[in-house]
């Protein structure tokens, strides 16, 4: 299977820079996986998708401000660094700008010295690991200093950070938003949850592997990083129960699908785990558990793209990408969303 089969063209202007004030006011389409058909509709709309029985599994993790701004001490340049993961002892994986100013021993100052960094190691791809030193609480320190790490094709400032959080975010460590769950807000969950909807949450902490850009022709060559992942006992029971039941199991976003999908067994079931998982799913998966995936429109030529044509066939997601990008949706992390189902 080659990355050039996921590829479409994308007007610039369609990528959205900005969330919309109304969350649930996007646009979804919604696309039949059997048939290929596709609906347009509201995001609050998603409610007639979801029924009693049904189980939504969200991803309550929560975006830190991982970017920091810093200068390199003793020459005062400039240096960015983004915090992928945390390892142990205030020390963290990051990606540095520019990578060749950061050899080890290398010492950052950040906030004038509230922060400050030594670079201690070099791994895969370049990143840098670091030992930060301050005092203090760090994710407070963080919280003052950080900014929201947007994603390359968003060029605005974020005037509030909360706008790149879920209304359910709580388990912080992600590197980017599960962007799927930016439509929702407490009074759509609380209109589910009526109908008699479990919700499900799980924490997946989304690394910037998520938006890596797959560059082997053959995709299967590509590597995936892995992310941490927790599924507790409460989730485990509303998800095998809606399988039990003959409800749904609806997921918000790749993440929470790849989250499942990581800790299914063979019959369809799941039980409360936690680890790390690379889990990369394309055409001719067989999903365990999923049936139906609320998500944002991705990248050309991306491993999010494989997954929705792993669920709905490559030929019915092109065809309704085409439909969106003619019915001017907005694309990306703000962008409008769909159903698949």
């Amino acid at each position: 299977m080659k990355r050039q089969d996921f590829y479409y063209e994308l007007p610039e202007e369609l990528i959205a820079q900005d969330p919309l004030e109304d969350r649930s006011s996007s646009r979804l389409l919604v696309l039949d996986k059997e048939s290929g058909l596709v609906s347009h509709h509201v995001f609050k709309d998603i409610t007639d998708y979801l029924h009693r029985g049904d189980c939504l599994v969200i991803n309550d993790t929560k975006v830190i401000p991982a970017r920091l701004v810093g200068s390199r001490i003793g020459t005062d340049a400039r240096i960015e660094v983004l915090l992928l993961k945390r390892k142990e002892n205030d020390i963290w994986e990051t990606l540095v700008k520019p990578g060749k100013k950061a050899k080890i021993g290398t010492k950052i100052s950040f906030g004038e010295g509230i922060l400050t960094g030594e670079v201690i190691d070099v791994v895969e791809e370049g990143n840098r690991l670091i030992q930060f030193s301050y005092e203090g609480i760090f994710e407070e320190i963080l919280d003052r200093l950080g900014q929201m790490p947007l994603p390359p094709y968003i060029t605005h400032q974020l005037e509030d950070k909360n706008r790149y959080q879920t209304v359910y975010a709580k388990h912080s460590g992600s590197a980017a938003a599960p962007t799927a769950g930016l439509h929702f807000t407490p009074e759509l969950l609380e209109e589910i949850q009526k109908k008699g909807v479990d919700i499900a949450r799980v924490t997946l902490h989304v690394g910037l592997g998520t938006f890596r850009p797959v560059k082997a022709d053959d995709i299967l060559e590509h590597h995936m990083h892995s992310e941490f992942f927790q599924i507790d006992e409460a989730a485990a029971m509303k998800i095998n129960k809606a399988k039990d039941t003959g409800g749904k199991v609806i997921c918000v976003g790749t993440t929470s699908c790849r989250t499942i999908e990581s800790a299914a067994d063979k019959t369809g079931h799941i039980t409360a785990k936690s680890g790390w998982t690379d889990i990369f799913i394309y055409p001719g998966y067989e999903f365990k558990l999923l049936d139906g995936l609320i998500t944002n429109f991705h990248l050309p030529e991306s491993t999010l793209i494989m997954l929705v044509s792993a669920l709905a066939g490559r030929e019915h997601v092109l065809a309704a990408y085409e439909e969106a990008v003619k019915e001017r949706y907005r694309f990306f992390s703000f962008g409008d969303a769909m159903y698949i189902g």
